[in-house]
């Protein structure tokens, strides 16, 4: 069994769903202090984060990653214990196996490997973790990156190991993410018996012409790297459950995923304007969840590309879909923010699963990545 199958295994064997970390971090920090790391151990409210560092001069190549997982949701419905490690058919099964305790055992076990042969790289090798990365992401790496940013740290290069592949392990490199705004919409409308409209104010009817502009609207063709921005309703709800009734009140949650070509305030004055446009009487709260980022193509995707290519024989794609991750508070540190994982086809889902032969292969690739950038 290779040292990043079994530290897989007891990762899973930790329950963390989100935002416990069940001790997955102990272990973590037991085995980089073990190769010379000094390791500070950041908590805020129930959410266990480190930072650690290796080295002293040159460029800092940071490891990003989260302990937590999403819930198992019903066990009877898992092939076998979501947080006992199995394999079967060449698939280890696990919560959490895929989404992303692959990832965080390969990074360990790839600067094992790399610090016994190079014992005296250029450069400082980081670890970032969290466990809230499932969660609300407040007192996570959002609160990690707000100390490293008041004591003058910096980050040149960070990969997140996220489950970025989609269909083979390689294929994909995501080189930056769309931005996430949400809105929590509440139309005001009177209450009244169906049987006389007239005395009263339908919400529903009231939104509903609002909605459909919003949702046929092409807000964008997005760019060269970027998807379209998307409107989605995620919620929404009226009535008192009374079929005859008229509602006097209508609740709506709602986001938009958007690319470089817009801004918080032009898409929030975009669907302000349709609104009034609509008559439509309200009130609307906004919540910003994350900002697109984008690593351009430069010396970490390269080296990265260079690697995956040499190592998996795969021509990785360069993305920027799916939705958001932690690269998003590290980007605006400067540093240039990268995710590379394993496929994601069964994240967040019943029996999740990750290929037993790709964890040792993403060892690999995490160790040939700090060799081309960490030596010579």
């Amino acid at each position: 069994m290779s040292a990043a199958l079994e530290l897989t295994q007891a990762l899973i064997a930790r329950a963390s769903v989100s935002p416990q970390d069940g001790g997955c971090q102990a272990l973590m920090i037991e085995r980089l202090r073990a190769i010379g790391f000094a390791v500070e151990d950041l908590r805020f409210g129930p959410v266990e984060n480190f930072w650690a560092t290796r080295g002293t001069d040159g460029p800092v190549l940071c490891f990003a990653g989260h302990t937590d997982v999403v819930p198992a949701g019903a066990l009877d419905e898992w092939a076998s214990d979501p947080f006992v490690p199995a394999i079967r058919g060449g698939m280890l099964y696990g919560r959490g196996a895929a989404d992303m305790k692959s990832g965080l055992a390969a990074m360990i076990t790839a600067c094992e490997a790399f610090v016994a042969r190079h014992p005296d790289h250029r450069g400082r090798i980081a670890f970032l973790i969290t466990s809230d990365e499932e969660g609300p992401s407040v007192d996570g790496t959002r609160r990690v990156v707000e100390v490293l940013k008041a004591r003058g740290e910096r980050i040149d290069w960070c990969l997140v190991g996220e489950p970025s592949s989609e269909q083979v392990l390689g294929d994909t490199i995501k080189i930056g993410r769309r931005g996430s705004l949400s809105g929590r919409l509440t139309v005001h409308g009177t209450q009244g018996h169906i049987a006389y409209p007239q005395l009263a104010d339908n919400p529903v009817h009231a939104l509903a012409p609002a909605l459909a502009e919003l949702v046929a609207r092409t807000w964008d063709r997005g760019n060269e790297h970027f998807q379209p921005t998307s409107f989605q309703v995620s919620n929404i709800s009226a009535g008192t459950g009374a079929p005859n009734v008229i509602p006097g009140e209508l609740r709506a949650r709602f986001n938009l995923r958007f690319s470089t070509e817009q801004s918080v305030e032009s898409l929030q004055a975009t669907v302000e304007s349709i609104l009034r446009r609509h008559g439509v009487k309200h009130t609307l709260e906004w919540f910003v969840s994350g900002y697109p980022f984008l690593t351009a193509p430069g010396v970490m995707t390269e080296a990265l590309s260079r690697v995956v290519s040499a190592e998996l024989g795969v021509q990785p794609k360069l993305s920027t879909g799916g939705g958001t991750s932690d690269g998003r508070f590290i980007a605006p540190m400067g540093a240039q923010v990268i995710e590379f994982g394993v496929v994601n086809a069964t994240i967040h889902k019943i029996d999740e699963c990750v290929r037993v032969a790709d964890i040792e292969r993403l060892e690999r690739v995490y160790y040939r990545l700090l060799e081309a950038l960490l030596t010579g």
